[in-house]
C-alpha cells in the first residue's frame, strides 16, 4: 500500500492535535509537515511530542520550504491563513483538505480559481454523520416542502469565532435548494424586538456558544400538528479528523477540480 505524505496546518490547535493523531494511527500516512502560526511557542518543537508520540517532524511557520516532500496539505485554520497556504500549495502542485470556515465570497472565489491548477476538498464539515445528514435533509426538505417552517440550531465551544457555524449555513444551503431557492434570499440570521409574524418560506438560524461543545446541529422542520428534527452530534474532533484523511485519500489520483465530501463519499 502506498504511503501518502500529509502535511498538518495549525498542528498546535485543537483540530490539528486530532488530526496528527489520526494521521499517526493510519498505516497508509505519513506526517510530512507541521505548520504553526509565526510566533507560536510550539515552533521548533517535535509535532508528535503534542500527542504523545515524537516523530521527528518540527513544527515550523516556514511554508515555502516545509511543504516539499508533502502530497496533502489538512488545513482547519482561518481564513486568511489558509489562503496563504492556498497560494504555496498552487506553486508546488500541492493538494488541499479545507475544514476552515468563515470564508467571504471573494476568498471562496479565489479557492474555486486555485482549483483549476490543483484538487481540493472544501467542506465546512468532514464528518462522515454530517455528510449522509445532509443527504436526509435534502430529501426531507424535497418532500415536506413549503408546509413546514424551518429553522436551523447550531452550538459550538466557547473559542469558535464564526456565527452562524459553516456547516449550519450548509445545511441551511441545502434545505433551500431542495426548495428551489436561494439561502441568500430566506435566510433569517436574527430576532430581537417586536419581529411580527414568521414570514413564510424563511429559514431561520440560532446561535449557541459555551464551554467545550464540539458541535450540535439541528434541522427543524415545525408543521401543524407535529415536528420533525434532523439533528447531528458530534463528541470528539476525532471525527473531523478521520473524515479529513478520508478527503486526502479521496484526492490521491484527482490534478485538479473543486471537491466537497458528498463527493468524496459518492453522495453526489
Amino acid at each position: 500500500m502506498p504511503t501518502l505524505n500529509i502535511a498538518v496546518a495549525g498542528s498546535s490547535g485543537r483540530m490539528g492535535r486530532a488530526l496528527l493523531e489520526a494521521v499517526e494511527r493510519a498505516p497508509d500516512l505519513r506526517l510530512s509537515a507541521a505548520l504553526e502560526r509565526s510566533g507560536s511557542p510550539y515552533l521548533g518543537k517535535d509535532a508528535g511530542e503534542l500527542i504523545g508520540a515524537p516523530c521527528g517532524i518540527e513544527i515550523t511557520d516556514n511554508v515555502a520550504t516545509a511543504l516539499d516532500g508533502s502530497e496533502a496539505l489538512i488545513d482547519f485554520t482561518r481564513p486568511e491563513g489558509t489562503l496563504l497556504h492556498v497560494a504555496r500549495c498552487r506553486e508546488k502542485n500541492i493538494k488541499m483538505v479545507i475544514g476552515t470556515t468563515g470564508f467571504l465570497p471573494e476568498q471562496k472565489e479565489a479557492l474555486r480559481t486555485a482549483s483549476r491548477d490543483i484538487a481540493i476538498v472544501l467542506a465546512p464539515n468532514m464528518s462522515v454523520g454530517v455528510n449522509v445528514t445532509l443527504k436526509l435533509l435534502e430529501t426531507a426538505a424535497r418532500v415536506l416542502n413549503e408546509d413546514y417552517d424551518i429553522e436551523v440550531i447550531e452550538a459550538h465551544h466557547r473559542h469558535k469565532v464564526d456565527a452562524p457555524s459553516g456547516t449550519a449555513l450548509l445545511m441551511g444551503e441545502v434545505v433551500a435548494k431542495a426548495l428551489g431557492k436561494e439561502l441568500s434570499g430566506v435566510a433569517v440570521y436574527s430576532r430581537e424586538g417586536h419581529t411580527g409574524e414568521r414570514v413564510a418560506g424563511s429559514i431561520g438560524f440560532a446561535t449557541v456558544r459555551g464551554g467545550d461543545i464540539v458541535g450540535d446541529h439541528t434541522v427543524m422542520f415545525a408543521g401543524i400538528g407535529e415536528r420533525i428534527e434532523i439533528s447531528h452530534k458530534a463528541s470528539s474532533r476525532a471525527t473531523f479528523a478521520e473524515g479529513a484523511l478520508r478527503a486526502a485519500r479521496f484526492l490521491a489520483d484527482k490534478r485538479n477540480g473543486m471537491f466537497d465530501m458528498q463527493d468524496v463519499l459518492g453522495l453526489r
